[in-house]
C-alpha cells in the first residue's frame, strides 16, 4: 500500500535475497511459470489484437477519459475511474480489467492461476498470479492503450448512497497513470496533474470518497488506517518503513469498496456468487478491548460504539498506537462463502455469516482480478446477473472450489509477508545487540518467560520501534501497554529470523 514514509533503515540485498529464497522454498511458493503456461498466456494476450470475434464483445468507450491511481511503480493496473455529476448525485464509471476473458478454461494458464490463488508481494519483487504478458501488459489498464474491461456504472444520490448499478463489457483507453503521492501533492498545492486529466476528476474523487466514508461510519463500519510496516528495495539494499495511508488512497479505496458492495448486492439478490465475509466481534472481545482502553487511560464512554470510538484514536500517540494494535485484531475470521447456501449449512441466509463485519454490510472481492483469482469469477457472475445471460460453464465448474483455494493462498501470503518482515528485521539489527532503541509497548501477552538467574517470571510482550521500523518481542517487568520504553536489543539471529528486545536490567531472560 502506498503510504507516507516515516522512518527507514537499510540492509544488504544479498543476505535478504538468500533468506527470502529459503522462505519461498519452505512455503512451497512457485517460482517462474512453466513453459506451457507462458505459451498459453502469449496466446491469450494475442486475442485482443488478433481475434475480431473477441474484440466485438466489447463496446467502444475509448472516448471517456479514464484515469488510474496506484502506487508509482505499479504496472498491474486493475482499475480506472471517471466520475460525473448526475443531477444532485453522481455517476461513477469504474472499469476493471477483463483478464478472465483472455483465459482459456481448463488450459495450462487457468490451472496455474488456481494453484497460485493470488499475487504475492515480497521485498525482492512480486510472485504474480498471471504472467507479465497479461498482468503488466495486455490486461493492464496502461495509459494510451485500448483495453477490455468490465465497466461498472454506479449511480449515487446526493449523499453518496448507491441507488443503481449496471455492468457492460467495454473497451476503454486510460489517459493517465497517476500515483497516490502525485495526486496527494496536487491536493496539497504541489505540481498540477497532467493536462489529459479532466479538471474536476480529483475534486469529485475527494467528494465521493468522503461521502462514502460518512456512510460507512453511519452504518457502523470501520476502516482502520494504521501505520503499516513494509519492506522496500532501496539503494541496492532493502529498508524497513512505517507508512501511513494518504487521504487520496482512502478516497480511492472507497470506490473499490463501493464496487464490492454493489457486487455483493447483485449476487445476494440473485442468490448466486461468492462473498467476502467476516463474522462480527464477540461481546467478550469488545469488553476486553474496553479494558485495554481503561488501562491506557483512554476515555471510552458507555453507549459509544466501537467503530465511533476507534475513529477518534490517533496512531501517533503511544497509547493510541497500543490501542489500535489491539483493535485491529477484534475482527477475525475473514473468508469466502459461495451462494446459494446449502441445506447442510443451515438453509436460510440468516443462519450463516454473509456480511463483512468490519464494513457492516455484504461485500465481495471484484476489483483486483489481475492479482486475485476469486475476483475473476465474481466479475463474470455480476455481469451475467445484469444482462440475464447464463453463467459460463467455467464459472459453474470452478465456483465451489474457490473458498478452499483462496483460504490456502491467503495463509501462504500471510506467512510470506510476516516471514519477509522477520528476515529483514533480523538483518537490519544484526550486530547491534546491547543497543537501546526508543519504543512503545503495544501488546502484553499472557504467556510468561522465566529468568535463568531467578525463579520469578518475566512478562512477554510486543514493542514497536519507530527507527528502524520494527515490531518485535520484548521481555521484562513491568510491561504496560502504551508506555514508552528504552528497548535493548537482546538478540537478532539471521539464521532463524528472530529479533528480541528486553527492558534494561533483563539481560538474563530466555524463553521458558
Amino acid at each position: 500500500m502506498p503510504k507516507r514514509l516515516i522512518k527507514t533503515n537499510v540492509a544488504g540485498s544479498h543476505a535478504v535475497g538468500g533468506s527470502l529464497a529459503s522462505l519461498r522454498k519452505k512455503l512451497g511458493i512457485p517460482g517462474s511459470f512453466p513453459a506451457e503456461v507462458l505459451d498459453d498466456a502469449e496466446r491469450a494476450a494475442a486475442r485482443w489484437t488478433e481475434d475480431p470475434d473477441f474484440q466485438a464483445r466489447f463496446v467502444d468507450r475509448s472516448d471517456i477519459p479514464f484515469v488510474t491511481v496506484d502506487p508509482a511503480s505499479s504496472l498491474d493496473l486493475d482499475q480506472a475511474f471517471f466520475i460525473e455529476r448526475e443531477g444532485a448525485g453522481y455517476l461513477v464509471r469504474y472499469a476493471i480489467s477483463a483478464v478472465g476473458m483472455f483465459i482459456e478454461p481448463g488450459g495450462p494458464l487457468d490451472a496455474e492461476t488456481h494453484r497460485r490463488g493470488q499475487t504475492l508481494y515480497g521485498p525482492d519483487g512480486s510472485i504474480p498470479l498471471h504472467p507479465e504478458v497479461l498482468s503488466n501488459d495486455a490486461a493492464s489498464l496502461l495509459p494510451g492503450r485500448e483495453r477490455p474491461v468490465y465497466l461498472w456504472y454506479h449511480h449515487l444520490d446526493a449523499s453518496g448512497e448507491l441507488t443503481w448499478t449496471w455492468i457492460e463489457l467495454a473497451a476503454i483507453r486510460s489517459v493517465a497513470k497517476l500515483s497516490y503521492d502525485q495526486v496527494q501533492a496536487a491536493f496539497d498545492g504541489g505540481p498540477s496533474l497532467p493536462p489529459e486529466v479532466k479538471d474536476d476528476q480529483m475534486a469529485l474523487l475527494a467528494e465521493v470518497g468522503m461521502k462514502r466514508q460518512i456512510l460507512e461510519a453511519s452504518r457502523g463500519g470501520i476502516s482502520l488506517a494504521l501505520p503499516e510496516q513494509v519492506v522496500e528495495a532501496h539503494e541496492g539494499g532493502y529498508r524497513l518503513a512505517f507508512r501511513n495511508m494518504t487521504r487520496v488512497e482512502e478516497w480511492n479505496a472507497q470506490l473499490s469498496l463501493l464496487t464490492g458492495i454493489a457486487a455483493a448486492r447483485l449476487m445476494g439478490d440473485a442468490n448466486v456468487g461468492i462473498l467476502r465475509t467476516m463474522p462480527p466481534a464477540e461481546r467478550r472481545d469488545i469488553e476486553r478491548l474496553r479494558s485495554v482502553a481503561r488501562a491506557l487511560r483512554l476515555n471510552w464512554p458507555e453507549g459509544v460504539s466501537y467503530p465511533y470510538f476507534v475513529r477518534g484514536i490517533s496512531s501517533h500517540t503511544s497509547a493510541g498506537a497500543a490501542f489500535l494494535n489491539e483493535a485491529v485484531g477484534l475482527f477475525r475470521g475473514a473468508g469466502y462463502r459461495t451462494l446459494p447456501i446449502g441445506v447442510e449449512e443451515g438453509g436460510r441466509h440468516g443462519e450463516v455469516v454473509l456480511d463483512h463485519a468490519a464494513l457492516a454490510t455484504r461485500y465481495a472481492h471484484v476489483t483486483a482480478p489481475l492479482r486475485r483469482l476469486a475476483d475473476r469469477y465474481a466479475l463474470e457472475i455480476c455481469r451475467c446477473i445484469c444482462t440475464g445471460e447464463d453463467m459460463p460453464e467455467w464459472v459453474e465448474d470452478g465456483l465451489g472450489r474457490l473458498p478452499v483455494e483462496m483460504a490456502a493462498s491467503a495463509k501462504v501470503a500471510g506467512q510470506y509477508e510476516r516471514g519477509a518482515l522477520d528476515a529483514v528485521e533480523a538483518l537490519v539489527l544484526a550486530g547491534r545487540e546491547g543497543e537501546a532503541f526508543d519504543g512503545v509497548v503495544v501488546d502484553v501477552l499472557r504467556r510468561r518467560v522465566k529468568s535463568v538467574a531467578a525463579e520469578d517470571s518475566r512478562g512477554l510482550g510486543k514493542v514497536m520501534i519507530r527507527e528502524p521500523a520494527i515490531q518485535a518481542t520484548i521481555v521484562g517487568d513491568p510491561l504496560v501497554r502504551g508506555t514508552k520504553v528504552s528497548a535493548v536489543l537482546r538478540r537478532a539471529e539471521i539464521s532463524t529470523s528472530t529479533v528480541e528486545f528486553r527492558l534494561p536490567g533483563e539481560a538474563g531472560v530466555v524463553d521458558g
